[in-house]
């Protein structure tokens, strides 16, 4: 069942241009509208991609489908995207929901941290993990994540947000590139010193039961896609196939000219 949104508090950064809002169940929610500027297959991505990370044990919100009715839009003259120069309201309908991770307070959730606390991030070793997602959907977007910490917790733990450019956002379609949904800092990638630096993430996703992906695909509502279910099924099962190139992308990425894991000996050798 969708989470009915009841207020919305703020609009939030990012291309899609999603809003923070208010469930009804007492939550809150990051939520993406399906008129949003880069496509309404975004929302699918969405669903399918960040469901798959939860299933391997990576640290992603939870999600949901958000209802937004046409009375609270009427009502509330910031739900609007900019479309071009132009502004619209916001979609009613169904939408994508991630929930809002941290709390409200100044300090708790930063999309930045210096160079300094990179090292000190208390999963650092996820971002091998979320890697290895990266490179199995063809995220065609740098790999984006907040930094989350409560109460007086010294150290921020990376939560992995914005997988709508898994899939090559709305063309959904495999595109293969080295330097393609990587974290855009090679500090979160130094500790690398071969293939257990991504487990237990790199199995999960290899070995992952065929119904993960399937049900996550059937809970994507119709409107994200343009109804046409054989288009979703042709994406599931390719990327089904896929599952056995993660490592080489891996590779492909660690001989690129970043060179990102410089304490894996012989992952740039072209016999390795």
């Amino acid at each position: 069942m969708a989470v009915m949104a009841v207020q919305q508090i703020r609009r939030m950064r990012g291309g899609a241009q999603g809003h923070l809002m208010l469930g009804a169940d007492g939550k809150l929610w990051v939520v993406k509208f399906q008129n949003n500027p880069q496509h309404r297959r975004v929302l699918a991505n969405e669903m399918l991609a960040t469901r798959l990370a939860a299933a391997a044990g990576l640290t992603v919100p939870e999600t949901a489908v958000v209802e937004v009715s046409k009375w609270l839009i009427e009502h509330t003259p910031g739900l609007e995207v900019s479309q071009g120069r132009e502004k619209v309201r916001c979609a009613a309908g169904l939408q994508f929901g991630a929930r809002y991770m941290g709390g409200l307070m100044p300090g708790q959730v930063l999309d930045y941290l210096p160079v300094e606390q990179l090292g000190e991030i208390r999963n650092l070793e996820e971002f091998c993990g979320v890697l290895a997602l990266d490179k199995w959907t063809a995220n065609a977007n740098g790999r984006q994540a907040v930094f989350l910490r409560k109460g007086r917790e010294r150290r921020y733990r990376a939560c992995f947000i914005d997988q709508g450019y898994c899939f090559h956002a709305g063309e959904w379609r495999f595109e293969d590139a080295p330097l393609r949904g990587v974290y855009p800092r090679d500090e979160v990638y130094a500790h690398v010193a071969g293939w257990e630096s991504f487990e237990p993430w790199l199995t999960r996703l290899e070995t992952m039961d065929d119904g993960v992906a399937w049900r996550a695909a059937e809970s994507i509502p119709p409107e994200w896609y343009g109804g046409d279910l054989s288009d979703l099924e042709a994406l599931v099962e390719v990327l089904l196939r896929r599952r056995g190139r993660i490592r080489e992308l891996i590779v492909e990425f660690g001989r690129s000219e970043r060179r990102p894991f410089p304490k894996w000996v012989g992952v740039g050798r072209k016999n390795f």
